[in-house]
């Protein structure tokens, strides 16, 4: 069964709800999308609740780094979107260097609790990052998913699935590494 969210951008009446998704989930809950904004020392030194901290302080701040879905109500899950020169990390990348001047957004992570997994979220949490950019004036957005093998771990997916943002419009515009495809959804 496909759910239905409600998307709503990650406001500081809304950072409790964050907490929920991502507290929740294994991995994330350690990493809180701190991944992409720190150098790799500052990064695994925070490994945990210190990651937390950036995002935290990005939210507050008034800042809306990204959507979060509602599915009756109850926190289902995070998108991390963004303008691309926002992620250091993602900025100083070879493999995922800009494709050009464009000033485009990001997505680059997802979050889904345990219970809204494997319900057919993940397309519709893409094109709703697209709606979100594209609304606050971006030309395009543009995100960097795994197509999946048999070795793949859940932990793998943060990204996303090349097929899910097909679904939601996306196409491919460089394949900078054989799994890895380069992939936007461009105003139109």
């Amino acid at each position: 069964m496909t759910l239905a969210p409600d998307i709503h951008p990650a406001t500081a009446s809304r950072w409790p709800d964050l907490v929920e998704v991502i507290g929740g989930c294994g991995v994330a809950n350690k990493c809180w999308c701190a991944y992409w904004h720190l150098s790799s020392a500052d990064y695994k030194g925070g490994w945990g609740d210190r990651n937390r901290l950036p995002l935290e302080a990005r939210v507050m701040a008034g800042e809306e780094p990204g959507i979060i879905a509602y599915v009756e109500d109850e926190p289902a899950a995070w998108v991390s979107v963004a303008p691309r020169t926002s992620f250091d990390r993602l900025n100083r990348s070879k493999n995922f260097a800009p494709l050009d001047d464009m000033p485009v957004w990001a997505v680059n992570c997802f979050v889904v609790a345990k219970q809204f997994r494997r319900r057919g979220l993940m397309p519709i949490l893409a094109k709703a990052a697209a709606d979100f950019a594209l609304a606050k004036g971006a030309p395009g957005v543009e995100a960097y998913p795994l197509e999946p093998s048999e070795k793949s771990g859940a932990g793998d997916l943060y990204v996303g699935t090349a097929n899910a943002f097909r679904a939601a419009g996306y196409v491919e515009v460089a394949r900078p590494l054989p799994r890895r495809p380069i992939m936007r959804l461009m105003v139109t």
